[in-house]
């Protein structure tokens, strides 16, 4: 199994009720596929720095997972089906880079417990 990183901005115009169904539509989505989920952030809604298909913010999410390498193909394909994702970018870790993540993530843990 591979250590993936995906994140996606969703469209701003979208209710929170239907923000929370399209990140879990993606997380179940994994989950069914044998992917085994790492960590889910929530980044909130930044700006652009340029707009895209003419929003200027989104809200953006990340998913950390370990999955086949055959997972990963079917699942941007569903990013690109649905019209809430304006964009989406998935990166494959090297053990650096997961232990990069690792340090990260208990960096943020450690700022929720204060």
């Amino acid at each position: 199994m591979n250590h993936y990183e995906t994140v996606f901005i969703l469209n701003p115009v979208l209710s929170e009720d239907q923000i929370k169904e399209t990140v879990k539509k993606f997380e179940d989505y994994l989950l069914s596929k044998g992917a085994e989920m790492i960590w889910k952030e929530d980044w909130g809604l930044k700006k652009f720095a340029y707009p895209i298909q003419k929003k200027k913010s989104g809200f953006y999410h990340l998913f950390e997972f370990k999955a086949p390498g055959e997972v990963v193909g079917p699942f941007e394909l569903e990013f690109r089906r649905d019209d809430s994702i304006l964009r989406y970018l998935t990166v494959r870790f090297d053990k650096h880079a997961a232990a990069w993540a690792a340090v990260r993530r208990d960096r943020i843990k450690a700022k929720q417990k204060n």
